[in-house]
């Protein structure tokens, strides 16, 4: 059986280094413009060969992406405190930075503009390893402060971290599984109450051989003092990714899940709505891949109605329209068949400002970050930045953040 740590290891030199053959993309323009406010954050895992020839992890990084009058131009900071930053994200509340959450050490911290940083949560699980793998932000308990949920490896630990008003912070452990890993957590409100939800992805650890891993999604609704609930019972199956979000536009949150396939299978995306049966299998779609570990949704056409892109990882990037019937299979079309990764980081955001989102892609297999627009009835690309060729590991996740919050680097 192997864990997602030796997964890392076994798959570091191959990540970043295949260009996948795809054709050449044109450069981005050049125009000179006005910057943008705003730009992206990408959390990186970074692995160094070392002199037996393995993959050793190096202290965790984080890459900024900015635009500046028309060019694209990359910096970075590092943390040794820990070898991955799975999650960076904008934390706005009674401080303002930006919140980070590494793994072996698995740490929660706030990074202000100057490059110092805060410890908010540090923990050992008491497991293999201990890793905070995801995070999300909101007024979770209903009194007005933004409040982190965060899942973890590999005790199953599901928390909160809040502040307190003498400016320290409190963290509540809201489940403890052992053995289990959680990869995701998510925040939505399904029932229309205006309570916020927590849900998140528990399963037996990981393998990549095709045979059974079983996993669910539960939900905590901690204003309410509510413990976990089964949402989704998936059987031998389990999901690494799920949304939360009103994308059929119906005004209230669906659940999605993307079913990791098992020997033979396929990935398939399941709805969920508040009072679905746990059991049920409504698939609005099936991806001829074994994995996809990011769904992203927003309007990246400009119609008033949202898309989501499922990125999977080696089959590519698929877009993804619910129709009439939103809990029938919804059309699905390739975006672009020569992307991809182990994670296939992606995002739908409104970068520039224009109403309408784009959709941000680090190929890891093509070792490049790529935008995609909606132009002339499909989604143009532009490459936006080129790894180093010497660059191995993963790219984890994209976020946006305004540029006066980027860490200044130490």
């Amino acid at each position: 059986m192997k864990t997602l740590y030796s997964i890392l290891l076994s798959l570091s030199l191959l990540a970043l280094t295949a260009c996948g053959g795809a054709p050449a993309p044109k450069a981005p323009e050049k125009a000179e413009g006005p910057s943008l406010d705003t730009a992206l954050v990408f959390s990186l895992a970074v692995l160094k060969k070392g002199p037996d020839g393995r993959p050793q992890p190096q202290p965790a990084r984080l890459g900024f992406l900015r635009e500046i009058k028309g060019e694209w131009q990359w910096t970075e900071i590092s943390d040794p405190d820990s070898n991955v930053f799975h999650k960076a994200m904008v934390y706005r509340g009674a401080e303002t930075g930006l919140l980070t959450a590494g793994g072996t050490r698995a740490i929660i911290k706030l990074w202000h503009a100057d490059g110092t940083s805060e410890k908010l949560w540090e923990a050992d699980f008491g497991g293999k390893f201990s890793r905070m793998r995801d995070m999300e932000v909101g007024d979770i308990y209903g009194d007005g402060m933004q409040t982190i949920a965060v899942a973890t490896h590999d005790q199953g630990v599901v928390a909160t971290v809040r502040p307190k008003e003498d400016g320290s912070w409190k963290v509540e452990e809201l489940d403890r599984q052992p053995n289990t890993i959680v990869h995701e957590v998510e925040l939505g409100d399904l029932n229309g109450d205006g309570v916020l939800e927590i849900y998140a992805t528990p399963s037996l650890p990981n393998k990549l051989d095709g045979t059974p891993q079983p996993g669910e999604v539960v939900r905590y609704v901690p204003a309410k003092e509510e413990g976990r609930q089964v949402v989704a019972d998936l059987g031998d199956r389990h999901a690494k990714e799920i949304l939360a979000d009103d994308v059929d536009g119906d005004g209230r949150d669906e659940l999605y899940a993307s079913l990791e396939a098992v020997a033979g299978g396929q990935v398939e995306i399941l709805r969920f709505d508040e009072g679905s049966d746990p059991t049920s299998r409504e698939v609005i779609a099936t991806i001829p891949d074994t994995l996809c570990r990011f769904l992203t949704a927003g309007d990246l056409d400009g119609d008033g109605k949202k898309e989501m892109v499922a990125a999977a990882s080696k089959s590519g990037l698929w877009l993804l329209r619910p129709g009439e019937d939103p809990h029938a299979a919804w059309e699905l079309s390739r975006i672009d068949e020569n992307s991809g990764g182990f994670e296939h980081a992606a995002l739908i955001t409104d970068l520039d400002g224009d109403g309408v989102g784009e959709l941000y892609v680090a190929n890891d297999k093509g070792k490049e970050i790529n935008r995609y627009t909606w132009k002339d009835g499909q989604m143009d690309k532009q490459t936006l930045y080129h790894y180093p060729p010497e660059l191995s590991g993963f790219t984890w996740n994209i976020m946006p953040i305004p540029v006066n919050l980027i860490p200044a680097a130490p």
